[in-house]
């Protein structure tokens, strides 16, 4: 199962993280009108981080930069508003809906590369 998961990389962890922050972010728009709710949501690339292989890389050339784990994940955060509203919402409709169908395309972008992925394998065990 572990050489399926190795084949299937960074975009079957990148498509459970969007799918998360999908239900994160339809939280948001469902409470926009809810008081003193506060507004929350993922960094994706912090979240991805804890995917990305640790410990040091080689350098083959002096000009390369090297890699920098980040040590701050701190997974669910809550959004700071622009224009805070009276009764204490941080809910931005229009920016959770900017949010959300940015989510949703970069959500179908990593199933459209797990599906030919997965028709490349189905290929190779079909001997195609």
């Amino acid at each position: 199962m572990d050489s399926i998961k190795g084949f299937l990389g960074f975009h079957g962890d990148a498509l459970a993280l969007r799918s998360r922050r999908n239900e994160i972010l339809a939280s948001n728009i469902a409470n926009a009108a809810t008081p003193n709710f506060k507004a929350r949501d993922i960094d994706f690339d912090t979240e991805m981080a804890k995917y990305m292989p640790k410990g040091k890389l080689d350098v083959t050339n002096s000009n390369h930069m090297s890699f920098v784990q980040s040590s701050s994940l701190m997974g669910v955060k809550y959004r700071v508003p622009t224009e805070p509203s009276l009764d204490g919402n941080t809910v931005e409709l229009p920016v959770e809906q900017m949010e959300f169908s940015e989510n949703v395309m970069q959500y179908q972008t990593s199933l459209t590369f797990l599906n030919r992925k997965i028709s490349s394998l189905m290929s190779a065990i079909k001997e195609e």
